[in-house]
């Protein structure tokens, strides 16, 4: 059985523990609310693109683009992993890391060369200790991504499926529901998908009435990749408040279990401390009674 200074020690350190964790708690309530704030912007922008696109894609009937097509075979596929950058965020990334492995065994199974294009150290790391050599790495933006960043990694993409190197590419990302729950995803980015085009148009209510210049054909072709560039940024202001929203609900479960075992660690102290001083009582008593004997 531990002694008291054993115990106190503990507790101690547990306190210490509790400190930090109820900090990071507090830190990432904060962030979280900025983060939530330009995902709720983000997300309008998103939508209306795909509004704009099935718009455009009606005055623009039979429309071809290398976005568009799909290719007859598949030999290679490019995957966006969207980690972050630092940990103590639960199963925030270990979700991500997972359905990326899913998705290269079940891609590979076919004989396709998957290339993996990173976003955050936990992935970067991860694939490397897997043996994997990402194409492509970016770090020190899961926090606070831009459109610049979301466009420096379509460059990667969109060229390449243009050009025939790549056949396919998926995004996956955790996406944001509430504080509490967020949920991985995988999205396919290219091909672009008919039901995209096809969706967009039917959900249409009003129909606009564009002026297009100088074609509505060279319209949707700047638009194309525009539309793949603010999926990616979507994909990365998504991971970013679920980031937050991951660690918060992680500090408060290591605070809370923190809290518990100061309880617990507290009523071992008492009685070890009872304990010791029943067992003085009773050496006393019994050499006074041995005195008194003799």
């Amino acid at each position: 059985m531990p002694n008291l200074r054993d115990i106190k020690q503990r507790i101690t350190s547990v306190h210490s523990t509790r400190q930090i964790t109820r900090t990071m708690e507090m830190v990432a309530t904060a962030k979280i609310r900025k983060a939530q704030e330009r995902i709720e912007a983000a997300r309008p922008y998103a939508l209306s693109m795909t509004e704009v696109l099935g718009n455009v894609a009606r005055f623009v009937q039979g429309a071809s683009h290398p976005l568009l097509e799909e290719h007859a075979e598949r030999k290679r596929v490019a995957v966006v992993t969207i980690t972050s950058d630092r940990g103590m965020c639960g199963a925030f990334n270990s979700n991500i890391l997972r359905l990326t492995e899913d998705l290269i065994a079940r891609e590979s199974g076919d004989d396709v060369d998957v290339s993996v294009i990173s976003v955050g150290k936990k992935a970067l790391s991860y694939l490397r200790y897997r043996g994997i050599e990402p194409d492509a790495a970016y770090r020190d933006i899961s926090d606070k991504p831009t459109f610049a960043d979301a466009r420096s990694i379509a460059a990667h993409i969109i060229p390449a499926y243009s050009t025939g190197e790549i056949d396919a590419a998926y995004v996956i990302f955790n996406r944001f529901k509430n504080v509490a729950e967020q949920r991985a995803e995988v999205y396919q980015l290219l091909p672009i998908e008919s039901r995209v085009m096809e969706q967009a148009e039917g959900d249409l209510r009003i129909t606009p009435e564009y002026v297009f210049e100088p074609t509505p054909q060279a319209v949707l072709e700047r638009l194309l990749p525009t539309y793949v560039e603010t999926l990616i940024y979507r994909g990365l202001m998504e991971s970013a408040a679920s980031e937050q929203g991951a660690r918060r609900t992680a500090m408060k479960s290591a605070t809370d279990n923190a809290s518990e075992m100061i309880t617990t660690l507290t009523r071992s102290y008492n009685r070890a401390r009872q304990a010791a001083i029943t067992n003085e009582i009773a050496e006393i008593v019994g050499g006074a009674a041995a005195q008194e004997g003799a």
